[in-house]
């Protein structure tokens, strides 16, 4: 594999060293997740947007049960969304084993009707003893199970990585920030702000610890509403330009802006071969049909688009050239939407590796060669009337709460 030139490197937030393991939906994620919980000798910083002790998601509350019950600082944020409110009876055992729980952004009384309750936490990151890091999709929440729709006869799609090398103290300065942030806010209401600083300040006196024997490379990429709002779509946008033979892209909610839309529009028309695996199923009214009028212009450019129908698709991740001899992969949080790309804090995990390209590839050409269902131009030109009419109507009430938010996209 061809090296990448240094300057490029350090500007892309490349580091040398890792091992990284691909993981497919929660039956492969929690058996590693739980191992390294019961292996944790002194912390666990875990966030997700949805924590539900359904099903299998019992088995990771249950591991972080053990390890603070034995004396591992262990740390839990979720969503107050995604989440919502978790059972008393779980919430009285986590905190009685000792699990430090806090939930980002609780709604208030008028919940979503106020923009900036609209930025929410979607990353999906776990750091056991600064040592190994799970990052993408996935959340706490049974392959089978789905808070809304109920029993599902097929495991939703969804992907994530674990992760060792000098990346896994990056994440856990990030999680270590947002988690004293919060406890800031927390103790400003409740007039302890002289604490919560002193707390605060003790935060990056660690040293990361770096995996040897690799060359894997891998850049930790962030998207929050401050100094990083835009870094998830400029990785795209930058690895799609570079593209010269194909693109493959897994998205459970794609509304991309003009740039990215443009971007593939491009790739498709010098001869890079665009696939894209978007959701087939209704799960939401406004991700569902406000993605369907961005579908005319890049199926026109000859991009084709594979709708997933098994069950829900939840991944959030691509592949660029992994046949060639410099492939980019990325496996997150982040959807090709307003939402992720715009408001929400989301982590992607960007990986150089041949051999981790091929293998995200295989999966995602499996699923759409065996799982999906291909547009075809006619048949999406010539959908019924009430189905344009919604469309047209989810588009543009995106459109109109973009515009609330303050924020240009489209």
């Amino acid at each position: 594999m061809k090296k990448t030139p240094p300057l490029l490197a350090r500007a892309n937030g490349f580091t040398d060293g890792h091992r990284v393991h691909l993981l497919q939906g929660a039956e492969e994620l929690f058996p590693a997740l739980i191992e390294a919980m019961d292996g944790a000798r002194s912390e666990i910083q875990f966030e997700t947007y949805i924590f539900d002790c359904t099903g299998s998601g019992a088995t990771v509350a249950e591991a972080l049960i053990r390890a603070a019950a034995r004396g591992v600082c262990t740390r839990l944020v979720v969503d107050g969304v995604g989440t919502g409110a978790l059972q008393p009876a779980w919430i009285a055992r986590l905190r009685a084993a000792g699990v430090q729980y806090c939930v980002y952004s609780p709604l208030g009384p008028l919940g979503l009707l106020l923009p900036h309750q609209w930025r929410r936490l979607h990353r999906k990151l776990c750091v056991v003893d600064r040592r190994l890091l799970f990052c993408g999709g996935i959340n706490v929440l049974d392959d089978f199970h789905d808070p809304n729709h109920g029993p599902l006869d097929a495991p939703r799609l969804d992907f994530a990585v674990q992760a060792s090398g000098s990346l896994v103290a990056l994440a856990s300065d990030a999680m270590e920030q947002l988690w004293w942030r919060m406890q800031i806010l927390r103790s400003a209401r409740r007039h302890h702000l002289p604490q919560a600083l002193q707390a605060l300040r003790a935060v990056g006196a660690r040293h990361a610890v770096a995996a040897a024997g690799t060359s894997m490379r891998l850049a930790l990429v962030l998207r929050d509403n401050v100094r990083h709002r835009s870094r998830i779509e400029q990785a795209y946008r930058r690895a799609i330009g570079a593209a010269q033979r194909e693109i493959i892209i897994a998205s459970a909610y794609f509304l991309p802006g003009g740039k990215l839309r443009q971007a593939l529009v491009m790739a498709a028309r010098r001869g890079v071969r665009v696939r894209l695996l978007l959701q087939g199923r209704y799960e939401y009214f406004m991700q569902y049909h406000a993605t369907r009028p961005v579908y005319g212009a890049l199926l026109d450019a000859g991009v084709e688009i594979h709708e997933y129908a098994p069950s829900f698709l939840h991944a959030k991740v691509a592949v660029i050239d992994a046949l060639g001899e410099r492939p980019w992969a990325t496996v997150g949080s982040s959807n090709l939407d307003p939402l992720s790309l715009l408001l929400a804090r989301e982590a992607n995990v960007v990986v150089q590796d041949v051999a981790f390209a091929r293998e995200l590839r295989e999966r995602l050409v499996h699923a759409m060669q065996h799982a999906g269902r291909r547009m075809d131009p006619a048949r999406y030109a010539g959908r019924p009337l009430r189905q344009r009419v919604l469309d047209r109507i989810a588009f543009g009430l995106m459109r109109l709460a973009l515009w609330v938010a303050g924020r240009r996209y489209f």
